[in-house]
Protein backbone atom coordinates (compact mmCIF):
# COMPACT_ATOMS: atom_id res chain seq x y z
CA UNK A 1 0.00 0.00 0.00
CA UNK A 2 1.62 2.96 -1.12
CA UNK A 3 1.18 6.38 0.93
CA UNK A 4 -0.84 9.34 -1.00
CA UNK A 5 1.29 12.56 -1.03
CA UNK A 6 0.32 14.78 1.62
CA UNK A 7 -1.56 18.03 -0.07
CA UNK A 8 0.52 20.16 1.32
CA UNK A 9 3.42 18.48 -0.20
CA UNK A 10 2.26 18.73 -3.43
CA UNK A 11 1.33 22.12 -3.54
CA UNK A 12 4.68 22.48 -2.80
CA UNK A 13 6.21 20.76 -5.40
CA UNK A 14 3.73 22.14 -7.68
CA UNK A 15 5.19 25.54 -6.92
CA UNK A 16 8.56 24.89 -7.23
CA UNK A 17 7.91 23.29 -10.67
CA UNK A 18 6.00 26.86 -11.33
CA UNK A 19 8.76 28.89 -10.11
CA UNK A 20 11.55 26.93 -12.20
CA UNK A 21 8.98 27.61 -15.22
CA UNK A 22 8.67 31.22 -14.36
CA UNK A 23 12.70 32.05 -13.34
CA UNK A 24 13.25 30.36 -17.55
CA UNK A 25 10.42 32.74 -18.49
CA UNK A 26 12.12 35.83 -16.78
CA UNK A 27 15.39 34.89 -18.05
CA UNK A 28 14.45 34.31 -21.53
CA UNK A 29 11.48 36.73 -22.76
CA UNK A 30 12.45 39.78 -19.86
CA UNK A 31 9.23 39.18 -18.82
CA UNK A 32 8.74 41.11 -15.45
CA UNK A 33 7.61 39.40 -12.14
CA UNK A 34 4.22 41.45 -11.56
CA UNK A 35 3.19 39.85 -15.02
CA UNK A 36 4.50 36.56 -14.03
CA UNK A 37 2.63 36.67 -10.62
CA UNK A 38 -0.42 37.46 -12.40
CA UNK A 39 -0.23 34.92 -15.02
CA UNK A 40 0.50 31.80 -12.31
CA UNK A 41 -2.15 33.45 -9.84
CA UNK A 42 -4.98 33.32 -12.40
CA UNK A 43 -3.51 30.21 -14.47
CA UNK A 44 -1.83 27.92 -12.31
CA UNK A 45 0.99 25.45 -13.25
CA UNK A 46 1.08 23.83 -16.77
CA UNK A 47 2.88 21.24 -17.70
CA UNK A 48 4.47 20.95 -21.27
CA UNK A 49 0.62 21.09 -23.25
CA UNK A 50 -0.82 23.49 -21.06
CA UNK A 51 -2.90 21.56 -19.24
CA UNK A 52 -2.94 22.75 -15.39
CA UNK A 53 -1.06 20.65 -12.86
CA UNK A 54 -3.04 20.79 -9.80
CA UNK A 55 -3.13 23.62 -6.98
CA UNK A 56 -0.07 25.13 -6.37
CA UNK A 57 0.95 27.26 -3.29
CA UNK A 58 1.07 30.26 -4.40
CA UNK A 59 2.99 31.66 -1.48
CA UNK A 60 5.76 29.69 -2.29
CA UNK A 61 6.07 30.25 -5.13
CA UNK A 62 6.29 34.25 -5.10
CA UNK A 63 8.69 33.88 -2.60
CA UNK A 64 11.08 31.31 -4.45
CA UNK A 65 10.62 34.16 -7.64
CA UNK A 66 10.94 37.07 -5.04
CA UNK A 67 13.55 35.46 -3.52
CA UNK A 68 15.82 34.73 -6.52
CA UNK A 69 15.43 37.84 -8.04
CA UNK A 70 16.28 39.75 -4.58
CA UNK A 71 19.54 37.29 -4.48
CA UNK A 72 20.29 36.60 -7.58
CA UNK A 73 24.15 37.61 -7.79
CA UNK A 74 25.19 35.88 -4.21
CA UNK A 75 23.09 32.82 -5.30
CA UNK A 76 24.98 32.38 -8.63
CA UNK A 77 28.35 32.78 -7.13
CA UNK A 78 27.54 30.16 -4.81
CA UNK A 79 26.27 28.02 -7.71
CA UNK A 80 29.82 29.25 -9.79
CA UNK A 81 31.22 27.71 -6.30
CA UNK A 82 29.66 24.38 -6.91
CA UNK A 83 30.42 23.74 -10.28
CA UNK A 84 33.16 21.43 -11.81
CA UNK A 85 36.25 22.98 -13.05
CA UNK A 86 35.65 24.69 -15.94
CA UNK A 87 31.72 24.97 -15.81
CA UNK A 88 30.33 28.14 -15.58
CA UNK A 89 26.75 29.35 -14.97
CA UNK A 90 26.72 30.45 -18.58
CA UNK A 91 27.78 27.50 -20.06
CA UNK A 92 24.44 25.63 -18.08
CA UNK A 93 21.40 24.99 -19.90
CA UNK A 94 18.84 28.00 -18.92
CA UNK A 95 16.47 25.33 -17.30
CA UNK A 96 18.75 24.26 -15.28
CA UNK A 97 20.21 27.61 -14.31
CA UNK A 98 16.72 27.98 -13.38
CA UNK A 99 16.43 24.86 -11.36
CA UNK A 100 19.65 25.77 -9.73
CA UNK A 101 18.60 28.88 -8.60
CA UNK A 102 15.17 28.40 -6.92
CA UNK A 103 17.28 25.32 -5.42
CA UNK A 104 19.69 26.95 -3.68
CA UNK A 105 17.54 30.11 -2.74
CA UNK A 106 15.71 27.76 -0.28
CA UNK A 107 18.83 26.04 0.64
CA UNK A 108 20.09 29.31 1.62
CA UNK A 109 17.25 30.89 2.68
CA UNK A 110 14.72 28.64 3.79
CA UNK A 111 15.57 27.14 7.22
CA UNK A 112 12.61 25.43 7.88
CA UNK A 113 12.85 23.14 5.00
CA UNK A 114 15.16 19.99 5.55
CA UNK A 115 17.97 20.31 3.01
CA UNK A 116 17.38 17.28 1.81
CA UNK A 117 13.80 17.26 0.92
CA UNK A 118 14.72 20.39 -0.93
CA UNK A 119 17.18 18.52 -3.23
CA UNK A 120 14.39 15.70 -3.18
CA UNK A 121 11.85 18.30 -5.15
CA UNK A 122 14.16 19.97 -7.41
CA UNK A 123 16.05 16.65 -8.29
CA UNK A 124 12.39 15.72 -9.22
CA UNK A 125 11.56 18.88 -10.70
CA UNK A 126 15.01 18.25 -12.95
CA UNK A 127 13.91 14.90 -13.99
CA UNK A 128 9.93 16.72 -15.44
CA UNK A 129 12.87 18.58 -17.48
CA UNK A 130 15.58 16.65 -18.78
CA UNK A 131 16.09 12.48 -19.17
CA UNK A 132 20.22 12.67 -19.45
CA UNK A 133 22.71 13.93 -16.81
CA UNK A 134 21.10 17.15 -15.77
CA UNK A 135 18.99 15.76 -12.34
CA UNK A 136 22.33 14.08 -11.02
CA UNK A 137 23.86 17.51 -11.81
CA UNK A 138 21.28 19.30 -9.60
CA UNK A 139 21.88 16.77 -7.12
CA UNK A 140 25.22 16.77 -6.60
CA UNK A 141 25.51 20.47 -6.99
CA UNK A 142 22.86 21.26 -4.41
CA UNK A 143 23.96 18.44 -1.88
CA UNK A 144 27.60 20.62 -1.95
CA UNK A 145 25.63 23.26 -1.22
CA UNK A 146 23.17 21.98 1.09
CA UNK A 147 26.20 20.37 3.34
CA UNK A 148 28.13 23.33 3.81
CA UNK A 149 24.68 24.96 5.27
CA UNK A 150 24.66 25.19 8.79
CA UNK A 151 21.07 23.63 9.94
Amino acid sequence: MSAKPRPIAKARATARLGAVQALYQMELSGTDLSDILTQYDADGVMDENGAPLGQADFKHLEDILRGVLANQKAIDQVIAGALVPGWTMERLDATLRAILRAGVYELLHKPDIPYKVAISEYVDVAHAFFEGDEPGVVNGVLDNIGKSQSR
